[in-house]
């Protein structure tokens, strides 16, 4: 996050209320999404907002990626320990663009103009760069170490990466349970080639999964805690997660407001910072606005991850600038998409996120985040 862009074709499962966040890239969603991102044309035809007083925006568009039910979205938006955002900026009216299954379509929604802030997996801002989508990286924090996971069956003879040459593993292609997946078989000497890969959105693998129709599953939180529940599947030792997350705002609006973002970068972080300070009363908050279903482990599984710090928004209670280990991670997962022919050519995401004229904005974010 998520704790991950496209929903392939085809699919029509959804995830239990309050865990639509991270569907990410699939093989294909790509060059798929492609014509779309370049008939929206650039954000410099959207009108622009006007200010309530010097550097007061009268809107910030904060774009809401799945229900918005729980999280930072639902901190904010329904003003938990109340914080009003809007009052924070100097009277801006936040307004909450919603229906992003992941963050791959806000980049098409930058690009349209139409958005002015978000949460960015390394993927989708990967993505960006490539596409010339006009955002500007605003900060970042490592994903927690073990929120993915490969799930097999509580009896599988699976203990180890070894053991998983030859098999059949679902995983969604282009996603940090990808990358996760090469890193994990590559402990052990193996490739991706070296297993029976089976290309499946979150909720296909599962029921793939359920049904013995695959002998692995990897995926991330809160989906993996909930299988666990529902399968009585164990997880393989050793399994880590490498990529960063971002949040990011348009070109346009970190030119005529840079105040008002970086604000905004910090009312992220605290926001994440009170979350992680009082799980249960967070929790019982999400729940109240309609964050879970009414039946089944969804509440207790969220509440469990929440305490363990273990969901795709946890470490955002760190967010920083976009330093070293953020740009050599997503250079990384960049370099291993393009191998991989996620991405038709390489990108160069280290020299997007190291590009001089982020300067001003980085110190004013980094000035904000020192609060």
């Amino acid at each position: 996050m998520t704790r991950h862009h496209i929903i392939p074709s085809g699919s029509s499962a959804s995830p239990p209320a309050g865990f639509a966040r991270r569907r990410l890239l699939a093989l294909g969603g790509i060059a798929a999404l492609a014509p779309a991102l370049a008939a929206c044309g650039g954000s410099s035809s959207a009108p622009k907002t006007r200010q309530l007083a010097d550097g007061v925006p009268e809107k910030l568009r904060f774009a809401v990626i799945g229900n918005g039910k729980t999280g930072i979205p639902a901190a904010l938006r329904h003003r938990m320990n109340g914080v009003d955002l809007g009052r924070e900026l100097g009277g801006t009216t936040v307004a909450w663009p919603s229906g992003f299954t992941a963050s791959l379509p806000v980049m098409e929604a930058f690009k349209a103009g139409s958005v002015d802030f978000s949460f960015a997996t390394a993927t989708a801002v990967a993505y960006a760069v490539g596409g010339d989508v006009p955002i500007v990286p605003l900060a970042a924090y490592p994903l927690p170490a073990t929120e993915v996971e490969i799930l097999v069956p509580r009896g599988s003879s699976i203990r180890g990466a070894a053991d998983l040459k030859g098999k059949r593993i679902a995983d969604q292609k282009g996603t940090t349970g990808t990358y996760s997946l090469i890193k994990y078989l590559a402990t052990a000497g193996l490739r991706l080639d070296d297993v029976e890969y089976v290309n499946l959105p979150a909720a296909d693998a599962e029921s793939a999964f359920a049904n013995g129709k695959v002998d692995a599953w990897i995926s991330w939180q809160p989906a993996i805690g909930l299988a666990k529940a529902r399968h009585r599947a164990r997880g393989l030792p050793n399994v880590k997660t490498y990529d960063y997350s971002f949040y990011v705002a348009s070109e346009s609006f970190v030119k005529d407001y840079p105040e008002a973002v970086a604000k905004t970068v910090r009312a992220v972080r605290d926001a994440q910072r009170r979350i992680n300070h009082s799980p249960e009363k967070s929790v019982e908050f999400f729940d109240g606005v309609g964050g879970f279903g009414s039946a089944g482990p969804e509440r207790e599984v969220y509440l469990e991850l929440t305490r363990k710090k273990l969901l795709s928004d946890s470490n955002a209670d760190h967010l920083a600038t976009v330093g070293g280990k953020a740009i050599e991670s997503t250079q990384d997962l960049a370099d291993n998409f393009h191998a991989l022919g996620v991405y038709p050519s390489k990108i160069d995401v280290a020299g997007f996120l190291r590009d001089s004229r982020f300067d001003s904005i980085r110190k004013t974010v980094a000035a904000e985040l020192a609060k």
